[in-house]
């Protein structure tokens, strides 16, 4: 069973945006949501197209439909849509996730700060 992460209300703010829904000319896409769920899967685990789990379809498949979306401008709208109100629930940084070399704070005993009465102007 492959852990899926799009919810409700984020696959209603772009279904409409998917080419192949039911009403569109041509061919009726098959299954839009699993489709981007696979594409999301992909891009989460970093596995080769060949490691697409089965449950998703073919790999061939999703990667000729994930290329004919990118050629087509779908992933931009997609992206220009969400871009529209950012959710940034999974944005956060601290001191785990960002670290300052160890060279970064200055030479060995801080700072120095001299005097400026013994340089001539």
């Amino acid at each position: 069973m492959i852990r899926l992460i799009l919810t409700d209300p984020q696959w209603e703010r772009i279904k409409d945006l998917m080419p192949g829904k039911p009403g569109d000319r041509g061919r009726t896409g098959s299954d839009n949501r699993l489709f981007i769920e696979a594409v999301l899967w992909l891009v989460r685990t970093g596995v080769p197209w060949r490691d697409l789990p089965s449950e998703f379809g073919p790999w061939s498949r999703v990667w000729k439909r994930f290329s004919r979306w990118a050629k087509n401008g779908v992933w931009e709208r997609v992206f220009n849509e969400l871009a529209k109100d950012p959710d940034f629930e999974y944005v956060m940084i601290d001191s785990t996730i960002v670290r300052a070399h160890q060279h970064a704070t200055g030479a060995k005993g801080g700072l120095k700060i001299g005097s400026l009465a013994g340089h001539r102007v």
